[in-house]
């Protein structure tokens, strides 16, 4: 009986013991298990930390530097080899390698002649990865982005679309890759890479990546939305330093003529003009007027306003004739604006002693004589076709000048179709009749009250409705 308790006694003592070392060998590696997650908590925090750092700092101005965070935080996170960013081009149908990790096996099919030369040259990889870009929906990019979803591969050189590919480059090397989506606008993808001698990613890193992932889309969509926003303000602050140079090439004040009071005006639709008008004096008794209106808007047109402006004044001087004039503007200009692009301009000499104005018209709007003894308004169409169309032939035969004599109380009005083609609400122009009827009611008004009078009726009648145009008039009144 003694005997038999003692067995047993060795017995319970053998199994605490047992279940003791197993419970010690349970509770270490549950301490493992803990220090593992706490340490991986810690870099996912390290890597969240950076990468707000990233954005705050320079993220938003410099790319580079927030691609940098984002592919060194992803291989640290997870403890992989290394990582990359593919990110979508311009043309939104290219995905351009951003930025790899050294270590970071090749994620695209590398072809057996580049991994020969690579035995010789170890730039030569990265100059393939760096010059080589994949379509959107190529392989297993194009799945993430097209199932957005985070997809894994355990093995590259086993993928179908790694068939043709240098064997011993991809055999073995397993990736996670992440689609990277903000607001609903794809952006690229990222990938994370282990070699032939690493095990294939867990589950868990699967999750965490997926997760970095997501904040990598958060941080590289508001880095883009603050770069737009940068450049949209340095637009817009040269598009301003342009207007301003441009203001300063438009008439500060009316020009002193004998005889004669004159008024300008202009009004861009956008914050650059590709209108102009212009005064210059010829000499003492002549003075030059230009109205011109290039096609198009923006900065190309008012960069061609200012060249026309400079071409004109100096062909200009000690030249009486308007036509000789815009011939030689005509072949200036050619040689150096672009196919789809023209002026139409209509340039005048009023002479102070006799009232005569010369007019040559190079496929501009007729201006408009008002006579004061008739009460009538006449069309000046002097003929001429827009300078740039024609390199010089056609344009010397077509453009022709015209003497117009202007009395007390006449009245030469020039504009651009930036007047007659303002529309309202149902789309209707405000027309050559309602400016001849502006005219006729405002030709005792004077010059300045003139030009006023027009914009004012035009800027009424359209309403609501953007200016869709450049509005620019010049009035010259015979007193």
């Amino acid at each position: 009986m003694q005997s038999t308790i003692i067995v047993l006694l060795l017995l319970l003592i053998v199994l605490c013991l047992f279940y003791l070392s197993k419970y010690r060998k349970i509770t270490k590696n549950l301490e493992q298990q803990r220090l593992e997650i706490e340490t991986e908590e810690l870099r996912m925090f390290d890597f969240l930390h950076t990468l707000g750092e990233t954005l705050t700092e320079e993220g938003g101005t410099n790319p580079r530097t927030l691609y940098r965070t984002i592919v060194r935080g992803a291989a640290m996170v997870v403890e992989a080899h290394g990582a990359a960013l593919y990110l979508i081009d311009k043309t939104e149908d290219r995905l351009v390698s951003e930025y790899q990790s050294e270590a970071c096996p090749i994620l695209i099919p590398v072809p057996d002649h580049i991994a020969q030369q690579a035995k010789k040259n170890t730039n030569t990889i990265n100059s393939y990865i760096r010059l080589t870009s994949v379509g959107k929906n190529w392989g297993p990019f194009g799945e993430a982005l097209s199932k957005k979803k985070t997809i894994r591969i355990n093995d590259l050189g086993k993928n179908p679309h790694f068939e043709n590919a240098d064997k011993k480059t991809h055999e073995g090397v397993s990736a996670v890759i992440a689609p990277l989506i903000y607001g609903g606008k794809e952006l690229g993808v990222l990938a994370i890479a282990n070699n032939s001698e690493s095990d294939n990613f867990s589950d868990n890193d699967y999750e965490v990546f997926q997760s970095m992932a997501e904040q990598s889309s958060f941080a590289l969509g508001n880095s883009i939305i603050h770069r737009e926003a940068m450049e949209k303000k340095h637009l817009e602050n040269e598009l301003n330093t342009a207007s301003e140079v441009q203001r300063i090439l438009l008439p500060s004040k009316p020009p002193t003529l004998e005889g004669y009071t004159i008024s300008g005006l202009n009004i861009p639709a956008k914050i650059v003009s590709g209108d102009y008008y212009d005064y210059f004096k010829i000499n003492n008794d002549r003075l030059g007027v230009v109205i011109a209106d290039v096609s198009g808007k923006g900065v190309p047109a008012s960069l061609i306003t200012a060249m026309c402006r400079s071409v004109v004044r100096a062909n200009a001087i000690k030249n009486d004739c308007p036509a000789d004039v815009l011939k030689k503007v005509n072949r200036q200009l050619f040689p150096d604006i672009r196919e789809d692009m023209f002026i139409s301009l209509a340039y005048a000499i009023v002479e102070a002693k006799t009232g005569i104005i010369k007019i040559a018209r190079a496929g501009h709007d007729a201006p408009l004589h008002y006579s004061l003894n008739s009460e009538t308004i006449l069309p000046i169409e002097a003929p001429g076709i827009a300078i740039g169309i024609d390199s010089g032939d056609v344009f010397d035969n077509t453009i022709q000048s015209i003497e117009l004599n202007l009395r007390t109380g006449d009245l030469l009005l020039l504009y651009t179709d930036g007047i007659n083609e303002a529309s309202d609400i149902r789309g209707e122009e405000f027309g050559t009749t309602r400016l001849h009827e502006t005219l006729a009611d405002s030709h005792n008004l004077g010059a300045e009250n003139i030009v006023k009078k027009i914009k004012d009726e035009v800027l009424s009648f359209s309403g609501e409705v953007p200016q869709n145009d450049d509005i620019t008039l010049i009035a010259v009144e015979k007193i």
